[in-house]
């Protein structure tokens, strides 16, 4: 699982919700045997509330469309502006599931609807096109059944342009089960490591940017910049979790950590804790 947060992906729920469906083709005990290797594909979209920039105190709604898919035990997802897929074949039923594969995200923090005076006074910032990839570890069959799933992961971009030429490397862990077929629950919690160059283009503040804003001038180095928390739950309103329409949604928090809490652009004009929340439908087919 690849996990991400904020307004540089605006959509952390979609995320856990789109990336765990695999396993929502599960089942209570009395009900009879899925087919956890067929191919599928979900389709949802949510309305999301997420900080207007990475490091505000004000929020914005935004509509996070999501895609994935099972072929021939490939999984991929698409979730708004990030994309990935899982490049090692699923094995069905209880046991390991090695993962690895490509990531993609265009970074859009701060490219636009900065809700601060302040911080829209240092400039919109051009979106970022990052790649990298992933691996991961999964257990399926845990704690409560033979259909929970624990996995722990982690994913490594760098961007490909010259926005902010650095890395980010973001370790999780997830936890899902199955309550019936119907309903299915997570947690994921996840931690991004920067590079100076992320630092110091969404934290930092030029001495041009301290006259325009009147922010102090401010240097953020590479470092631990947050970690965050996030439920999320869906749950069948037609036939079951492994076909028809659904209901998903998912609350987070996060909290900014170093450099990126100190910066002047979260002490000052924003706040060091982030608080995310989704609402949305999804069609499994």
């Amino acid at each position: 699982m690849v996990s991400m947060r904020p307004a540089a992906a605006c959509a952390a729920f979609l995320l856990p919700l789109l990336a765990a469906a695999p396993a929502f083709a599960q089942q209570s005990g009395t009900d009879s045997p899925p087919d956890l290797d067929r191919d599928s594909i979900m389709v949802g979209v949510g309305a999301a509330v997420v900080p207007s920039y990475e490091g505000s105190d004000n929020s914005v709604i935004t509509a996070v469309p999501g895609v994935r898919g099972r072929v021939s035990g490939i999984n991929f997802t698409v979730r708004g502006n990030r994309a990935w897929a899982d490049l090692i074949p699923t094995p069905g039923g209880p046991g390991w599931d090695f993962q690895a594969g490509p990531v993609v995200n265009i970074n859009l923090n701060r490219t636009s609807r900065i809700e601060d005076r302040q911080v829209s006074a240092l400039g919109k910032i051009k979106a970022a096109a990052e790649l990298g990839g992933f691996v991961g570890i999964g257990k399926q069959g845990v704690l409560t059944s033979d259909y929970d799933k624990l996995t722990v992961s982690v994913a490594y971009v760098h961007d490909v342009g010259d926005i902010h030429k650095s890395y980010v490397v973001t370790p999780s862990i997830d936890y899902g089960t199955p309550l019936s077929r119907k309903a299915y629950v997570g947690i994921n919690a996840s931690a991004d490591y920067v590079g100076d160059g992320y630092a110091q283009t969404y934290f930092g503040v030029t001495p041009a940017g301290s006259l325009r804003s009147g922010l102090p001038v401010y240097s953020a180095g590479k470092g631990w910049k947050d970690w965050g928390v996030t439920g999320y739950a869906n749950v069948a309103l037609t036939g079951d979790l492994t076909h028809g329409l659904s209901a998903i949604g998912g609350v987070g928090y996060s909290r900014l950590l170093n450099d990126a809490a100190d910066s002047p652009i979260v002490r000052i004009a924003g706040s060091r804790n982030q608080l995310y929340g989704l609402l949305g439908i999804a069609y499994t087919f």
